[in-house]
């Protein structure tokens, strides 16, 4: 309970967390930020990382002077990319083990469902998952299973990961320093996170509406 909670703490107060955090190490503190990224992309078991909370307080550490905002962008773009990377590989390893007929967890019909999703939205599946908590985490790995060719995959996932970091890193850069963001960046972090969640509950509502209407 006592992890529970300090990570509920770090989790919304990222702003003071970061600021203790780089004054402690300094420019090493990309390097930290680097790995967080790349574990919430490209980690299939850790889906709750607090992604784009984390490049917006990120963004705003930035006004600090502890590294420039371009570091920052091109590094946890690199760790972005990479990490959907790993991902895309690790569904085209274990693919076939995990969407085996007689698996209890993961059938064929996942596999099925999956690329009937990738053929509806294409390429732009992998961009908007960026956006979106848990979808993006395994988006890459069911796109590795083999519903995209890796040369496709790739295009779609650098161009994700640029619109992704750049979006919340310069957001965090230019907004956190006003005095309406500043005194109230907790109330800002929450929204970020409801904001985000919204899609997967409406798709979850929508999965369990169509699951009534069909029983």
């Amino acid at each position: 309970m006592e992890l529970l909670l300090h990570f509920i703490d770090v989790f919304l107060h990222l702003d003071k967390h970061l600021a203790a955090l780089a004054g402690d190490y300094g420019w090493w503190t990309l390097v930290i930020l680097f790995v967080i990224i790349f574990c919430e992309t490209g980690i299939v078991v850790i889906p709750f990382l607090p992604g784009d909370s984390l490049l917006f307080a990120a963004g705003a550490l930035t006004v600090q002077g502890f590294f420039g905002v371009g570091e920052l962008i091109v590094a946890l773009t690199i760790a972005a990319v990479l990490g959907d990377s790993l991902k895309y590989a690790i569904g085209k390893w274990s693919g076939p083990r995990v969407f085996r007929e007689r698996s209890r967890y993961f059938r064929r019909e996942y596999i099925e469902r999956t690329e009937r999703f990738f053929k509806k939205y294409g390429g732009k599946a992998i961009i908007i998952a960026r956006f979106v908590p848990i979808i993006r985490t395994f988006a890459p790995f069911l796109a590795g299973v083999g519903v995209m060719t890796y040369s496709r995959f790739a295009l779609y996932n650098v161009a994700g990961a640029i619109l992704w970091v750049v979006s919340f890193c310069l957001a965090g850069h230019y907004f956190a320093s006003m005095p309406p963001v500043k005194n109230n960046f907790t109330l800002v972090i929450m929204g970020i996170i409801v904001l985000s969640l919204i899609p997967v509950g409406l798709e979850m509502y929508k999965a369990r509406a169509a699951k009534t209407v069909g029983a």
